[in-house]
Formats: structure tokens, sequence, C-alpha cells
């Protein structure tokens, strides 16, 4: 294939990458946004396979083109099976794991850039792509393999609070640009011995840096680390001279950056605390810190829930990963439409964090065809909670935690909530009486306007539905 056509075929791949960015940032487009990254990526396969060599001076051979088939075509099935098998409710784990894969590839492009025997070790620059390439490559890989861990559970989310863990990581670092100073003075492949030893190290900082954070901030991290895999993929396509890998892992880079300060606003952290802080308690657990919780819980049953609806002219529904792991989002669509039929103002209140991880209540609600206008985010509805009659919370807990607001020494302190507490009546669904992500108890849960309605979501919903209709 022609240089000038690679090049346009690279050109019109990237304009559609970006038009799938921008088409993933509202519900309504998502489809079409999806669409466009499909449609994207293949024609940058395709056009990479049919243009130039990786040296940019020759066209791939017959065997070179039979070995990325061979490549290609297993990653195309796993893909495929992965896609379809995985759980809405994994998705948070499946993508850490996919950012490790971008990792480990970006250190294995620049360990076999710098092992060519074509390459010109006394190009400066190119030694620093090699070397940050694989820095950032080596700290993604082991930090996403740890979040990976984290959010399935093999891993407690109780941070690892080790002593002088800031310097530790600081002489890290240090040691780091150490190797790489030694590793750009050096001549010829002498350079491999300091180049594997920042490798190592670089794994090490990847690994502490996200044991160091609690289950509370691990939203942040997912997307923290899916920054660093665009980098990393940016990177590589420096040492490969690929523009298109370099716009694509710009682009994914610079939305991880962003969507990972949208997360931290959201949670009122700073993104230096969530690295460098391990925020958060053992989920599961009780809080270390915080208020001690006085009051009883009044529990409720399906025919009261029913009752209430009823008599409920405002009812606000706060969805959160329990209701994800229930898949209680079609019976709740089809409870949605009954009462609106039936004149009452319903909504959905979405917190930021939820609604992006670790449950993509947004995404669970258009898949169960539930209207997008009555689907509001936290700063459009926390003010209408003191007019509301009803607010059902299904398998949330601490992003309606009133702790984060009254309760300085909490470690949720300062997150942003939704403020249910204010409704007249509050009925939380929930299996149990644990607690969320954070670890931190709920003093919802003991207010007299709350009401616990435990046991499975969807088999409380499909009960109060059945009830609806009768």
């Amino acid at each position: 294939m022609p240089y000038s056509l690679t090049t346009v075929l690279y050109i019109a791949a990237s304009i559609l990458f970006i038009l799938s960015l921008s088409g993933l940032s509202q519900q309504e487009t998502a489809r079409r946004g999806n669409l466009f990254g499909i449609i994207g990526m293949a024609i940058a396969i395709v056009a990479t396979m049919l243009g130039t060599g990786t040296t940019g001076d020759a066209n791939l051979s017959d065997s070179g083109y039979m070995m990325l088939l061979i490549s290609v075509l297993p990653g195309v099935l796993i893909g495929a099976v992965m896609a379809a098998r995985v759980a809405m409710t994994s998705m948070p784990e499946l993508v850490a794991i996919l950012h490790s894969f971008v990792g480990a590839a970006a250190v294995l492009v620049g360990l076999a850039s710098f092992l060519d025997p074509n390459a010109n070790h006394a190009d400066v620059v190119h030694n620093v792509e090699v070397y940050i390439g694989v820095f950032i490559g080596a700290i993604t890989f082991t930090g996403s393999v740890i979040a990976f861990l984290k959010l399935r559970g093999s891993i407690g989310g109780k941070p690892l609070m080790l002593p002088a863990r800031h310097l530790l990581n600081l002489a890290m670092v240090g040691a780091c640009v150490y190797f790489g100073y030694e590793f750009l003075t050096v001549h010829g492949a002498e350079g491999l011995t300091p180049l594997l030893i920042m490798t190592g190290i670089a794994c090490v900082i990847g690994i502490h840096m996200v044991m160091a954070i609690g289950g509370a901030d691990m939203p942040v991290v997912v997307s923290m680390l899916n920054s660093y895999s665009g980098w990393a993929a940016a990177a590589a396509g420096f040492m490969l001279s690929n523009d298109l890998l370099i716009i694509t892992g710009a682009l994914v880079g610079s939305s991880g950056a962003i969507l990972s300060y949208i997360m931290c606003k959201a949670m009122n952290r700073s993104f230096l605390s969530v690295i460098l802080g391990g925020f958060g308690s053992d989920g599961g657990a009780p809080a270390a810190k915080g208020k001690k919780i006085e009051g009883e819980i009044t529990e409720f049953n399906v025919d009261e829930a029913v009752a209430l609806l009823k008599g409920s002219k405002n009812i606000v529904v706060v969805p959160g990963y329990g209701m994800a792991v229930a898949q209680a989002q079609h019976s709740l669509s089809e409870v949605t439409k009954i009462l609106r039929k039936s004149g009452a103002n319903f909504r959905f209140a979405i917190h930021p964090v939820a609604g992006r991880l670790p449950g993509h209540m947004n995404v669970l609600l258009a898949e169960a065809n539930v209207p997008y206008d009555i689907v509001l985010e936290m700063e459009e509805i926390n003010e209408d909670f003191p007019e509301t009659d009803a607010v059902f919370v299904i398998g949330a807990n601490d992003i309606v935690n009133p702790s984060a607001l009254d309760d300085p020494a909490s470690p949720i302190a300062g997150m942003p909530v939704l403020e249910v507490w204010k409704a007249k009546t509050v009925v939380v669904m929930k299996r149990g009486r644990g607690t969320g992500y954070a670890g931190v108890d709920n003093p919802l849960f003991y207010k007299e306007n709350t009401r616990m309605l435990f046991g499975d979501a969807k088999k409380n919903v499909d009960a109060i539905l059945g009830k609806l209709r009768d």
C-alpha cells in the first residue's frame, strides 16, 4: 500500500477515534460512539498490516503477514469471548486487566526496540523514548494487575501503609532517574543492564502505589491506570515511529486524566492525595474512625414499600452496586413505567462515582430502557430531596452516607454525597448491614425516617412489581 494512502487511512482512523470519545460522553450517543471506535480500530489495523513495515522503509513479506494474522486472530477470538461473557459489574476489573496488557506491550516494545540489531544506540532521542516508554509501561502493568486483584476480591481493599512509604517511592523514582543516566551514557548493548534494573524497580513502584490505595478510591485508580496505559501506548508509538499509535495513546491518556480529575472532584479528593495517601479501610469491615452511631434500625417489608410508592408523588431511586450485582434494573424499569403512568414524578439520582465505576449505573439503566431525561446527576437533584416523598436506595452505601458531611473524622469526610436523608421517607434495599467500598458504617440506616428492606434487590423489586401490577 502506498505510504500516502496509509497516511490518509491513519487520519481517518484518528478522526473516528475523536468522534468516538465525543459520542461516549453522552448516553444518547454512546452506541454511535462505540461504532465509530470499532470502525476506526478496524481501519487502523488494516492500514498498519497493509502499509509499510515498522521501520517505515519496507513492506511486509508474505511470512510477515502470516505472523500478523497468527498474532491477531487469537486476540480477536479471546476479546470476543471476554466481551460476551463479562458481566457489567465485572467491567472495572476487566478494564484493569486490559490496561495491564497495554503496559506489558509497551515494555516488550521498548526492549525489542533496544535489542533490534539495526537500532542506532547513539540516537539519544530514541533512547529516551525507549526508557520512558518502558518505565511507564512497567508501572502500568503491575499497578493494573494489583487493581484487578483488588477489584476481584483476591486482595483485600485495606491500603498497605508501609513506614516511610513516601520516602520509599521517592527513593525508587530517584533510582530510576540514576539508571536512566547510566542507560544514556553507556555504549551500545551495555545499556540493557540499567534498562532491566529500572524495569524491575518500576514494577515495584506500580505494585506499591496501588497497594497503598484503599478500596474507597479504587474507581480513581482504574481511571488513573487508563491514563497511564494511554501514555504507554503513545510512548510505544514514538518507538515504532507510528503516528496513529501516538495519536491514539495521547487521546486515551488525556481522556483518562480528565476522567481521573472528574472522579477526584466527585470524591472531594486531590489527585495526589489519592495516589500518595491511601484513603479508606478494608471493604466490608467496620471503620476504625468516626463517630459512634446511635439508634435502631427500622425494618420494612414489600407491602409497606408498595403502599409508600402508591402514596408518593415525588419519588427518587438511587441505584448502587447492589442493584448491579442483582441485575434488578430491568424490573426497576417496569416499576418506573407503572408509577409514571399513575402520575408520579419518578426520577433516578446518579452519583458521579457510581455512574462510572464500579457499577456503571447510567449504562445499566440505559440497558433497561430507562428514559435518559429522568436520570439525573447529583448536582441536578440534591436540592430536590427536601421536597421528595420517598427515596429508594437500591444497593448503594458510601454515596448516601451522611458521615461524609457531618463527621470530620470519617475516612470519607468531605466527599460529596446524595443527601437522601432530607426526604420524607428513605427506603434502603440491602442484603445485610455490611459496609461499602470505604468500609464505613452508615448513619443513614439508623435515622428515624429510614426503613431497611433487607434481601436480594431483584427479588424485592420483582415482588414490588408484581404487587403494583395486581
